[in-house]
C-alpha cells in the first residue's frame, strides 16, 4: 500500500508555536483508515498536543504493533523517529529503545487486540516497570482488520454487527493499569477532543509510565445499536471525573472556588478559561479509590473518563535501575566495555 504525503505547500501565515513550527509540521501521511474512524481523531489530538507543547518532532519516538491502531503513527509526526514492531511486542521494543536513549520522548500506540490479547504480558511489564512513555490504547472493542470479531475489551452482553452477543468478561485496561502500578492512568473518548488533548499533554510531561485508554469507535464493525463502544453509547454513558488543562513555562495561576460553581480565569496569553469544578470528592492521587470508582461506574453502566490517577512523585525505569544520565547510545567503547576486572567485580558481588 502506498502512503501519500500531504502537500508541502501551506498558507504562509499559519500560526506557529514557541519553536517556530506550524501544526502542519506535526502531521504525517494522508490516512487510509475508514472515513469517520475514531483513530483519526486520536491522531489529530496527538498532533495538536505536540504542537501546543512545542515538542521538537525529531525528539519523539513513536512505536506501534499490529492492527488498525498501529497503522496510525504513519498519519502523525512525520518528522519523528518511528518503529512498527510485531503483534503485541511494542512495549518491549520501546523499553529497549528507552534504555538506550533516555533523551527521546516515547509514544507507544496500540490497540485493544494488540495490548489486551497477544500483547497483554508486554503491556503489564512495561507499566509495572515504570518505563517513561505515553502508552495510548486506541480501544474499539473489535478486531477491525479481521472483519469484526469481539476483542478482549468487548463488554459482556454487547452485540456484534451481525447480532452475536459477547459472553466473555471484558478486560478493563485502565483498571489493570492501576493494579500494575502505572503512575498516570487516564481514559478518554476519541469524540471528546478537548479532554483528550489535555490528557495527552499531561501524559507527555509525566516522568513515568502514562497510559491513556481511549475508546475509539470502529465505524465499520462496532458503531451500531448494541455496541458499548459506539459513538452514541459512549456519549450517553460518559461520566467525566474531572476537567484538566495544562499550562507550562509560566508562573502558576491559582484559583479558589467552590464545587459546583464556575469561575473565569485569565490566562497568560490573555485568553479566558472558564472552569467548572466537578466531582469534588474524587482524589486523583488515591489509587485504591480509583480502582473502586471504576468498578462502581462499570456496575452502573457508565464509562468514566478523565484523569483517573496520577502519582505526583513518579519515577521512571532509569531511576529504579540507577542508570547514568548519559544515554547508552552516546557512550564510547571504554564505558560500554570496562574490561575483565570490572566484570569480575560484578560477578563477585552476585555470589
Amino acid at each position: 500500500m502506498t502512503f501519500l504525503p500531504k502537500p508541502k505547500l501551506h498558507h504562509p501565515e499559519l500560526p506557529t508555536n514557541a519553536i517556530g513550527l506550524t501544526r502542519r509540521d506535526y502531521e504525517g501521511a494522508i490516512s487510509t483508515l475508514c472515513a469517520g474512524c475514531g483513530h483519526d481523531s486520536i491522531s489529530a489530538a496527538i498532533i495538536r498536543a505536540c504542537f501546543e507543547l512545542a515538542l521538537p518532532p525529531h525528539r519523539i519516538a513513536k512505536l506501534s504493533g499490529i492492527g488498525c491502531s498501529s497503522k496510525t503513527p504513519t498519519y502523525f509526526l512525520g518528522q519523528a523517529h518511528g518503529f512498527n514492531s510485531v503483534h503485541g511486542r511494542m512495549p518491549s521494543v520501546l523499553t529497549g529503545a528507552n534504555l538506550a536513549n533516555r533523551d527521546l520522548i516515547y509514544l507507544g500506540v496500540s490497540g485493544d487486540g494488540d495490548s489486551a490479547s497477544i500483547g497483554l504480558g508486554q503491556f503489564a511489564h512495561a507499566l509495572r516497570r515504570g518505563v517513561n512513555m505515553v502508552y495510548v490504547v486506541e480501544n474499539n472493542g473489535v478486531y477491525g482488520l479481521t472483519k469484526g470479531q469481539f476483542s478482549a475489551t468487548s463488554d459482556r452482553g454487547s452485540k456484534s454487527k451481525k447480532g452475536a452477543v459477547n459472553a466473555d468478561t471484558a478486560i478493563d485496561l485502565a483498571g489493570l493499569a492501576l493494579e500494575l502500578g502505572a503512575s498516570f492512568v487516564a481514559r478518554s473518548f476519541s469524540g471528546d477532543r478537548e479532554q483528550l488533548v489535555s490528557l495527552l499533554k499531561a501524559a507527555l510531561l509525566h516522568p513515568g509510565a502514562a497510559i491513556i485508554d481511549c475508546i475509539s469507535p470502529c465505524v465499520a464493525f462496532n458503531n451500531h445499536a448494541g455496541s458499548t463502544k459506539s459513538y452514541d453509547y459512549v456519549r450517553h454513558h460518559n461520566e467525566a471525573v474531572n476537567r484538566i488543562e495544562i499550562i507550562t513555562g509560566r508562573e502558576p495561576i491559582a484559583v479558589d472556588y467552590a464545587p459546583g460553581t464556575t469561575v473565569a480565569v485569565t490566562q497568560h496569553d490573555g485568553t479566558v478559561l472558564r472552569l467548572r469544578k466537578l466531582a469534588a470528592d474524587y482524589d486523583i492521587e488515591d489509587r485504591a479509590a480509583a480502582i473502586g470508582f471504576l468498578e462502581g461506574r462499570r456496575r452502573e453502566g457508565e464509562i468514566a473518563t478523565g484523569l483517573l490517577y496520577v502519582d505526583p512523585d513518579a519515577q521512571d525505569l532509569h531511576a529504579h535501575l540507577g542508570t547514568i544520565e548519559t544515554p547508552l547510545n552516546a557512550l564510547d567503547e571504554t564505558a560500554l566495555c570496562p574490561g575483565a576486572d570490572a566484570l569480575a567485580a560484578i560477578n563477585a558481588a552476585l555470589r
